[in-house]
């Protein structure tokens, strides 16, 4: 059985974690081949990815078992699985030109809420929860838990979301700024659909451009940050989606946006 599903349709690549039975925890091998298939979406056909998870739990975390038993080599470290595991993943998602969109249905727990916290979009059900879970086993946030969690909620309640391992309701993870939105589990897969086609129509370059400028805004100076807007912005003045976007405007007809 495939550990990750994928399908390609109408400019959409939707991303499917599959180890229902393991609440699709996450070993190695299907870490590796989530950033496999990611990288697939850097081709041109790709407009939008969906995210999303087999069975009641979106993500477990880290399968623990794989760690107990890799552990038994004196020379293995926690470092080993970050480094091959979660890195690599959390930057391909924040480094693709392209939208990603996470649908929480069940359970993000540990490695699986910060890569839920990635994405670009979060759209979780009423019966979602969100929870840090490093705390009880001793280890620290990873897969960019740290970086997130501050940024997206405050340093207050970063602290408060790992050191005390609370259940976070999808609700509250909105009110908190951690996700975009909670909607009801039925209509969980229409809300995602709907998201998914509209960002798959759009002008998907201004998109990537802006995506790049958004990974570079906690780090830049004000003055850093708007001379990177400038060349940014030229860049996506130089696009065809950029020319069409305007011609559409002054024809009052809707664009024919090719991601471009």
């Amino acid at each position: 059985m495939s550990l990750i599903l994928s399908t390609l349709e109408k400019g959409i690549l939707t991303v499917t974690l599959n180890r229902p039975e393991q609440y699709n925890s996450f070993t190695e091998p299907m870490a590796i081949a989530l950033q496999e298939v990611l990288k697939e979406a850097e081709k041109e056909s790709v407009r939008c990815v969906v995210l999303r998870a087999a069975g009641k739990a979106f993500c477990g975390g880290q399968d623990l078992n794989e760690v107990r038993e890799r552990s038994k080599d004196p020379d293995y470290t926690l470092a080993e699985t970050v480094n091959r595991s979660y890195n690599p993943l959390i930057l391909r998602i924040r480094n693709l030109p392209k939208p990603v969109i996470c649908v929480v249905q069940g359970v993000a727990a540990g490695a699986g809420a910060n890569l839920a916290l990635a994405c670009d979009l979060v759209i979780a059900s009423n019966r979602a929860l969100f929870v840090q879970a490093f705390s009880q086993i001793g280890l620290i946030a990873d897969s960019g838990g740290t970086w997130f969690l501050p940024r997206l909620a405050g340093f207050g309640r970063a602290n408060a979301l790992y050191l005390l391992n609370e259940k976070i309701s999808a609700q509250q993870a909105v009110e908190m700024g951690l996700i975009w939105k909670a909607t009801e589990p039925e209509q969980l897969d229409q809300e995602t659909s709907a998201v998914a086609l509209k960002l798959a129509s759009m002008p998907t370059k201004g998109i990537a451009l802006f995506k790049k400028a958004m990974n570079h805004s906690f780090s830049n100076s004000l003055e850093q940050q708007l001379h990177l807007e400038a060349g940014l912005q030229a860049e996506a003045g130089n696009s065809n989606d950029f020319r069409e976007g305007v011609k559409a405007f002054l024809e009052k007809r809707t664009p024919q946006f090719k991601g471009d």
